[in-house]
């Protein structure tokens, strides 16, 4: 696990008014914890262990063959999105065997990220259900993998996405690309408030 050095704890210590959670969620290796590092203001925490022999036969592997670490808990990230509203990202292990730690992740969540592989659409149910059990918005982002390219109604059909679930493409890699899925996300969550005016003020955006 990466150390934190003391300017970096110094950062962690916020005058903001609101912390707002953020829970990235989607099948394994899909890119949750590279969207995490790749947007978080802050050195993000990660769980990554090297994947072992120990885990052949359990952890389907299909389609990440040359994957070689693998979160075994979650990541933790930062961003500012004004001076007084923070969002605290936590991105959740994708393996089956560790799903288990979804429910207790969702706890306090303001919305999810599902981060899907367009090559694996199966993979990805899952995190939708959970999320729509628990009654958590959430935005679907897919990841380029540089696959079969699919139309927007391919793939919302193939996830059974509802209409008012806001689809976007993405590259994890780039910290633009994942601050606009971000972005997106905090505009949802906008829009559900207006239909249900009880929640809680979401912010505005960042430019």
């Amino acid at each position: 696990m990466d150390s934190v050095t003391s300017e970096q704890r110094q950062t962690l210590h916020s005058t903001a008014d609101n912390g707002l959670k953020i829970v990235v969620v989607g099948g394994f290796g899909v890119g949750k914890t590279t969207l995490v590092r790749s947007v978080s203001e802050i050195r993000p925490l990660n769980t990554e262990e090297t994947m072992t022999q120990a885990g052949e036969g359990v952890d389907d592997t299909v389609g990440v063959a040359a994957k070689t670490a693998t979160t075994v808990a979650f990541d933790f990230g930062r961003i500012s999105l004004d001076a007084h509203n923070i969002l605290y990202l936590f991105g959740a292990p994708g393996q089956e065997r560790f799903w288990f730690l979804w429910d207790r992740l969702f706890s306090g969540t303001l919305g999810a990220v599902v981060l899907v592989d367009t090559r694996r659409l199966a993979d990805s149910w899952y995190a939708i259900d959970r999320l729509e059990h628990h009654g958590t918005p959430f935005v679907v982002a897919c990841n380029d993998f540089g696959g079969p390219a699919h139309t927007t109604e391919q793939i919302r059909e193939a996830l059974d996405l509802a209409a008012e679930v806001p689809l976007v493409f993405c590259d994890a890699r780039s910290r633009e690309s994942s601050k606009q899925v971000l972005i997106s996300l905090v505009e949802h969550l906008q829009s559900v408030l207006v239909q249900d005016p009880i929640s809680q003020p979401i912010p505005e955006p960042a430019p």
